[in-house]
């Protein structure tokens, strides 16, 4: 029998987040090793629980949940999303502009298969969450990467993201708040973006699933609320602010003139009905989560644990030599940067395997997230205090080390 030989389309395809790093931690763990897990913002393996109402609420509607949904998603929960971008200054916002899916991670590749031909080119930060990268290249596209500035808050450098603008650009990718810098842009770089798509004739895609995990006096502002005039389209859901990733539940808004996207609605509803329907559950709890008390605030405000897992991880990890760090102004992550000087890696992805294997601590490498340089990792906060002091005293003795050989 002919070899199954996988399909071609997968050839540059990467999601190095899931990729061999961590197999070779599971490795480790079938060997007997305890591994400290700083590399995936799931919520739920740190004690971070969906708040108990939405639960309840789901459990009240699961015997009506056991059919499939209309293919967009159930009314009730799109109203309230369509209520919820109201209160929020997008008046333009209607049920019918809303599209539910099984997470954002589903919405991302049915909204790119809806618009792109081959070669098509679409813009994504650099640094980016790798999921853009690999849906665009999967469509057939190209991934054009446009770099965000470490000495600018990690806002992304406008002047390179016009550059990168060719005949063949399609749209633009923002990531706000940003994964992995925890970068929240202000409302002049958006105005910027709506600019270049309206001199451009490019569509928005604006990834906002942190948009309410936001520390100190950081505002999150809405792609879609300077860009009225401009093909726009909103992704977020429940999976960050409401501890809930497992349940899948994300939706896409799309706004912009009705007659420049008609014919793309027509084709995102084609694909939501072959797909039949998003997650029934799950839907139920949308309408609870955005209606309701938002517990998140509690979580990111002085004393509340993010903020307070944030501020030790930034103050543990810039206290190493060499470490330098942007604290995070929304979202889970930190991005720290290691002085090439003293730490002259040649492999990000070596390096954070060479510290897996002695320390016994999985991080995220920086060239995972396209990030052009080996000299940058992803530290999730979402451990307890305990777990992150421990993570960052080992990487203080493996950096300890590493400095002791290239000396």
């Amino acid at each position: 029998m002919r070899a199954m030989q996988y399909s071609s389309k997968l050839q540059n395809v990467r999601y190095e987040l899931r990729g061999p790093i961590l197999q070779a931690a599971k490795k480790m763990e079938a060997e007997g090793h305890r591994i400290l897990k700083m590399n995936l913002g799931d919520t739920a393996p740190f004690g971070m629980e969906a708040p108990e109402s939405v639960v309840v609420d789901m459990i009240h509607h699961l015997r009506e949940a056991q059919g499939y949904s209309e293919s967009k998603g159930i009314f009730s929960a799109r109203t309230a999303i369509s209520q919820y971008y109201q209160t929020r200054g997008l008046m333009q916002i209607g049920v019918e502009d809303i599209f539910i899916g099984n997470g954002v991670s589903e919405l991302i590749s049915m909204c790119l298969q809806a618009f792109m031909e081959n070669d098509d080119e679409i813009l994504i930060p650099a640094p980016d969450y790798p999921l853009w990268t690999a849906a665009v290249t999967l469509t057939g596209g190209k991934p054009v990467h446009y770099l965000c500035d470490e000495d600018e808050n990690w806002w992304p450098d406008m002047a390179d993201v016009e550059a990168k603008i060719t005949g063949r650009t399609k749209g633009i990718v923002i990531i706000n708040p940003n994964n992995p810098t925890g970068a929240v842009y202000p409302r002049h770089i958006l105005e910027q973006f709506a600019a270049l798509a309206r001199k451009h004739h490019l569509v928005l895609f604006s990834d906002e699933i942190y948009e309410k995990v936001l520390y100190e006096d950081a505002e999150h502002i809405h792609t879609a609320s300077v860009a009225e005039d401009v093909c726009c389209l909103t992704f977020s859901g429940l999976s960050k602010a409401y501890r809930m990733p497992g349940y899948r539940a994300g939706w896409v808004a799309v706004t912009g003139p009705l007659t420049a996207t008609l014919g793309y609605r027509e084709a995102l509803e084609l694909l939501a009905s072959l797909r039949l329907c998003p997650n029934v559950p799950a839907q139920h709890a949308i309408q609870t989560c955005l209606g309701g008390y938002q517990s998140i605030d509690a979580l990111v405000r002085p004393g509340g644990r993010l903020r307070e897992q944030r501020d030790l991880a930034f103050t543990l990890l810039t206290a190493i030599p060499g470490v330098t760090c942007i604290p995070a102004a929304g979202a889970m992550y930190l991005f720290p940067r290691l002085d090439p000087e003293l730490y002259p890696i040649t492999s990000d992805e070596q390096f954070v395997l060479d510290l897996l294997q002695d320390q016994k601590i999985l991080v995220s490498h920086g060239s995972a997230f396209n990030w052009p340089q080996p000299d940058h990792f992803r530290f999730v906060i979402l451990p307890s205090v305990l777990d992150i002091e421990e993570a960052v005293g080992r990487i203080s003795t493996f950096l300890a080390a590493y400095r002791s050989i290239t000396d």
